[in-house]
């Protein structure tokens, strides 16, 4: 009982540190969770990091400056916690605005200005109400405790302060976002800066507010659970499976298409695979080049595939033969057990499943590939930097066998015009790869945007597209192969850059593409 009362005032004694604290893991829980909100709309691009960062910095420097002076002109401990109540009615706001206004607004923004306007739009508000609160406690610590320097109550209210927003920071990474719904999260957040800052008002014995306070909490309360509940229901009805992964928002659904049945796989706004509920035909037609290792390789016995999404790939090749061993890399840590359930992935000794980064696995085994299939671009907002680059196409050919092979999906435009994310991957992949070929799923002549497979050969073989096997062949796909070959030998590729570790601005070239066709 004594150590209880002991605990009881010690927080009393540092009531304002404690709020501090809970505050700045408020802050940084909404600042990773704002990565989600915006990504499905804008990818999860450096203009999508650097947007929230930039705002949440604006907010909380913007909030230190004017809470300093607001602090000086009136040092109340009511006023405070009417902050923190007016802070969580900027999150019930950005809850709010999120569901009603983002889904319309996002689109008419290109992915470099719409990340920064809707980011200023959603969380510059309830991060500057919350970055005033420090200056404020220094101001309230100091009238209360008049022999503690200024140096040592400023020391220990940001101490506080960081500390929480560590804690926020390792809670939302760790626990929050594998766990709930990025709108569960927020919700939560403004519920509990509600309950702080309405027991904080009604304790500083501000109860003519009481009542007022209130009603207006009950009302952006209720609004913000109503739109949540109202969403869920939504998406509940017209979805198979929602859930925010430790990477993007997994949403499956079902549709038709040419008038069969297909189940869709999106990962945040990114259309990354399909299944045919009634066959086990590939759905995707860039998903289909795979076979391309058939003209090098015919016989394989290991297999890797980089991005296993539905699992399509790995499905066919397992399928094929008793002899292929298929290893799978997916990042996402449900994405196995997501496939299982929902897309007829069979439990097969013959195929293995890797929670990793493709790059990582590939730096870590020791083991040699026939083919290695890249499937990790969802889409032309999510295209991941680290594999684009010379480092990781040397990676991936040290692990192949003599004759093996590499195929990989892309997307990107044929803008000859420099600077081209295209044309600088192509160069990148023929430094690797000399006996190459590259291939336009839809068109070679073209100028939207497409799917695009790469084909690296470690031995000496060649495609005749004059020989029976390819003219002849059973396969539709060989029969058109030519006609979707791109000219590599007509392009000077000497205007593009070499996309290294050092430097490969994805992002940047993604963009001035995004705006060329917009």
């Amino acid at each position: 009982m004594k150590f209880l009362q002991k605990i009881l005032a010690t927080l009393e004694k540092n009531e304002l540190y404690f709020v501090v604290f809970v505050t700045g893991a408020c802050v940084l829980i909404i600042e990773i969770a704002a990565v989600r909100i915006l990504s499905p709309y804008f990818g999860n691009t450096i203009y999508t990091f650097s947007s929230i960062i930039t705002t949440i910095l604006l907010a909380l420097s913007l909030g230190y400056f004017l809470g300093g002076r607001l602090a000086d002109k009136s040092p109340s401990k009511l006023l405070f916690y009417q902050l923190i109540f007016a802070s969580s009615i900027g999150v019930f706001l950005l809850l709010i605005l999120s569901y009603l206004v983002l889904p319309s607004v996002a689109y008419y923004f290109s992915i470099i200005s719409g990340p920064l306007i809707t980011a200023v739009l959603l969380f510059l508000f309830p991060s500057f109400i919350l970055g005033m609160l420090s200056p404020f406690v220094i101001k309230l610590e100091k009238d209360n405790y008049k022999k503690e320097g200024v140096g040592k109550i400023s020391g220990n209210v940001f101490f506080a302060s960081t500390l929480g927003s560590i804690a926020g920071s390792l809670l939302a990474g760790f626990v929050l976002i594998p766990r709930f719904g990025v709108d569960q999260i927020i919700l939560g957040v403004g519920i509990a800066l509600l309950f702080i800052g309405i027991l904080g008002t009604v304790s500083s014995g501000a109860q003519k507010h009481k009542l007022k306070i209130l009603i207006i909490a009950a009302i952006f309360a209720s609004v913000a659970a109503g739109l949540f509940i109202k969403q869920q229901k939504i998406i509940s009805e017209n979805s198979v499976f929602v859930k925010d992964g430790v990477y993007e928002k997994i949403i499956i659904y079902d549709a038709n298409l040419g008038g069969k049945p297909i189940r869709v796989m999106l990962l945040d706004r990114s259309y990354s695979g399909a299944m045919y509920l009634d066959s086990d035909d590939l759905v995707q037609t860039q998903s289909k080049y795979y076979e391309l290792y058939k003209i090098f390789k015919p016989k394989i016995s290991e297999a890797l595939v980089i991005g296993g999404a539905t699992y399509s790939i790995p499905k066919a090749l397992i399928s094929e033969s008793p002899d292929i061993k298929v290893d799978v890399v997916e990042i996402e840590p449900e994405g196995y057990e997501i496939a299982k359930k929902y897309f007829r992935v069979p439990e097969n000794p013959r195929l293995t499943n890797y929670t990793a980064d493709g790059r990582r696995f590939l730096h870590d085994t020791d083991k040699k590939y026939d083919l290695i299939f890249g499937d990790a671009y969802y889409s032309y907002y999510n295209i991941p930097a680290h594999l684009t680059t010379k480092e990781f196409f040397e990676l991936a050919r040290g692990r192949l066998t003599s004759e093996g092979v590499f195929i990989g999906n892309f997307i990107g435009v044929l803008d000859r015009n420099p600077p081209t994310l295209l044309f600088s991957q192509i160069k990148t992949f023929r430094q690797v790869f000399p006996n190459s070929y590259f291939f336009a799923v839809e068109n070679p002549k073209s100028s939207e945007v497409q799917n695009f497979i790469f084909v690296g050969v470690a031995g000496e073989g060649k495609i005749d597209f004059e020989s029976d096997e390819v003219k002849l062949s059973n396969n539709d796909l060989f029969q058109k192969l030519e006609s979707k070959l791109i000219d590599v030998s007509s392009i000077n590729l000497e205007k593009y850059q070499i996309l290294t570790d050092n430097f490969s601005p994805v992002e940047y070239l993604t963009a001035e593409v995004y705006q060329s066709i917009n």
